[in-house]
């Protein structure tokens, strides 16, 4: 199993870069202007029938490998994850995560994950009750818990983030997980908002446009790395 996660800093807040949010035009270039202020970068993987419209493909992943060393999150918002996993591994992913909403698929396709020898995450729509992580606890090495619908940019951060970190959370430590596995929040990660989020509980943020459009980057990402742990 990977172990990437011992390269990262234990107590700061993560920085799990969206590369949706990035120039498509200019990728290369992208990368080399955030990698320094970024902890991983995000890919959200969608085939327009698990959540609306198409983004990314291993090709393109596997051509960008060469220019960071800094983890890939593989995101897949997919609805047949099984048949994606090995592709994206081979292409460089080191974190892949699939979402509980997938129903009896996500058992097989976290243990997929993990025979590709590669982090497993497991994600929460809107929509997901915390409490179906209990039966991957011993699987798994983050949740990734959706702050806005799936698939569609530019949303506002639902009222039910902050709720929701909580209640993960508490699920976690009660079950003595609360060290082992990561929480993250995707969607909607504005600066007013990653205050509150990291109050929470959240341990990564996949902020986008905060980052990639932000007039001063390194301000920007030194502020986010800041934010006190609750």
């Amino acid at each position: 199993m990977t172990t990437f996660w011992d390269s990262l800093p234990r107590e700061r807040l993560l920085l799990d870069a969206s590369v949706w949010s990035a120039d498509f035009t200019h990728l290369a270039d992208e990368f080399r202007r955030v990698d320094g202020c970024v902890d991983l970068y995000h890919f959200d993987v969608s085939d327009a029938h698990f959540v609306p419209g198409l983004l990314f493909f291993p090709d393109l992943v596997a051509s960008l490998r060469p220019l960071t060393s800094r983890p890939f999150h593989v995101h897949l918002m997919v609805e047949n994850p099984l048949s994606l996993v090995d592709d994206f591994a081979r292409a460089g992913a080191d974190l892949v995560t699939v979402h509980c909403d997938l129903g009896p698929l996500a058992g097989p396709a976290i243990r997929k994950i993990r025979d590709a020898g590669v982090s497993a995450g497991l994600g929460f729509s809107l929509g997901a009750a915390p409490e179906q992580v209990l039966p991957f606890l011993g699987q798994i090495d983050l949740v990734l818990l959706m702050g806005t619908p799936m698939g569609v940019k530019g949303q506002d951060l639902s009222p039910l983030a902050c709720p929701r970190i909580e209640r993960m959370r508490a699920l976690l430590k009660t079950n003595g997980y609360a060290d082992r596995i990561k929480i993250e929040v995707d969607g909607g990660i504005r600066r007013e908002k990653a205050p509150s989020l990291r109050a929470a509980g959240a341990d990564l943020l996949v902020p986008g446009s905060l980052l990639f459009k932000s007039q001063d980057l390194s301000g920007t990402s030194a502020w986010l790395h800041g934010l006190p742990s609750p």
